[in-house]
């Protein structure tokens, strides 16, 4: 591959990533310390002087705070990485993200260019990015590296920035080192990158770096990466697209992307005054994974952890829940393809994805006369119904009009709402 647009877009992206369809998120950082607002915390205070913000952090903090002060309280003291490892698994998921460095600039490992704002020499003096990594290893779940190509506050960057971008200590000294050794170290099998909007990709050195990546690192033939990589990047080069964070397209892109989105509806770090409203149900949940791969994405779920590095319990009651739902519906999910026919166009409450010839459509509600009707598949004589996690074919008919009505079993009624979407598997169909 050449260190140009043309020559890298045109490389096929490793089958292992659309294959997967489920991520978790983890965004873990310096941020976790004042858990306030969002991650955004540093540039809120002390880029934007944000009021809501600096009365925060007087009524909270002793006078004279700096934001470096908070790196030794960010101790993660209780992470344990087997069991994060566990509950991703559970989850789910089939790769795991995690933030390596945000735009605060605190480095998650060792980092050589980082000198005392890393996490072996403050905090939790300890390689998280590496002692996750090892974990997730074990569980056979793919890692992902994310990383801020900026910093908000280093004087490096920021004397590139007055520049105009026209010279690059920042990149040559900081970014550049710190990716080639995120990938020399770690091997990861993806590389979120962000943080780029304010440069050019020929002022972060993009093209030179994945074309190295692609051609002689240790992981060229795995890797997979996204598009953020420089202005005007984002939805037109790299890997997969991201486009926007928590994009939704609508209709079924030509090109592979992921939908990345927060469990806490209101931040990607961890808030300690979130509250339950806040936080995404079950049901929409399970409409996000499903309207995506539908789409044809992979769905990317975040988690904040805590600065003890805990996951909260009602996130892990959320994931676990999702991995509920994928025991059973999986197989609507996982390898999956778009259909010819990515939603009824009635109702965007059913959906549908296929595997060769097999077809399944979702439904998100439960039919109130138990009846499912589906006007875009065509049956045949041979067409066989089964809906998953429940034994047996089921009776169906061609319906007046076109497509098919299917009877659904029979559900005892129950006080609680019913968990959200089930899958109609259908074979002989067209």
């Amino acid at each position: 591959y050449r260190p140009d647009w043309a020559s890298l877009d045109a490389r096929p992206l490793p089958a292992w990533f659309d294959r997967a369809k489920v991520g978790v998120f983890v965004h873990w950082g310096v941020f976790s310390v004042p858990a306030w607002g969002s991650e955004w915390f540093w540039w809120h205070w002390q880029g934007q002087h944000d009021a809501a913000y600096e009365s925060f952090v007087r009524r909270r903090f002793p006078p004279g705070t700096t934001y470096a002060d908070f790196a030794p309280q960010f101790t993660g003291h209780d992470f344990q990485p087997r069991q994060w490892a566990q509950l991703f698994q559970q989850a789910g998921a089939r790769y795991v993200v995690l933030t390596t460095k945000h735009h605060e600039g605190f480095t998650n490992w060792g980092s050589p260019v980082s000198w005392n704002w890393n996490s072996m020499d403050t905090g939790p003096h300890r390689d998280l990015v590496g002692e996750l990594g090892e974990a997730l290893r074990e569980s056979n779940l793919r890692y992902g590296l994310y990383h801020s190509l900026m910093e908000w506050f280093n004087p490096l960057y920021l004397a590139d920035k007055q520049s105009g971008f026209k010279t690059q200590s920042f990149v040559l000294k900081k970014t550049m080192p710190e990716l080639y050794d995120l990938v020399l170290k770690y091997k990861p099998d993806l590389i979120w990158s962000d943080g780029d909007w304010e440069a050019p990709d020929s002022y972060w050195n993009s093209t030179s770096f994945l074309a190295w990546l692609y051609n002689d690192s240790p992981v060229k033939d795995t890797v997979v990466v996204n598009d953020r990589w420089g202005q005007g990047c984002s939805c037109r080069h790299g890997g997969f697209y991201n486009c926007a964070d928590k994009y939704r397209p609508g209709t079924l892109p030509d090109h592979k992307w992921e939908m990345c989105s927060s469990l806490d509806r209101l931040s990607w770090g961890y808030r300690s005054n979130m509250n339950l409203i806040e936080v995404l149900d079950e049901m929409s949940m399970i409409e996000e994974l499903v309207q995506t791969v539908s789409l044809g994405g992979n769905y990317l779920l975040n988690v904040g952890p805590t600065k003890e590095g805990v996951i909260a319990p009602i996130f892990q009651e959320r994931l676990l829940a999702l991995g509920r739902w994928l025991d059973t519906n999986g197989e609507a999910i996982y390898e999956s393809q778009p259909w010819r026919v990515q939603m009824e166009n009635s109702t965007d409450m059913i959906w549908y994805t296929s595997k060769g010839p097999v077809v399944f459509a979702i439904f998100l509600l439960w039919p109130q006369d138990g009846d499912l009707h589906l006007s875009s598949p065509i049956p045949s004589p041979g067409t066989q119904v089964t809906l998953l996690g429940y034994g047996g074919t089921l009776k169906w008919q061609k319906s007046p009009g076109k497509g098919m009505l299917i009877t659904l079993p029979y559900m005892l009624p129950s006080p609680l709402p019913p968990q959200s979407g089930w899958v109609v598997k259908l074979e002989g169909v067209k």
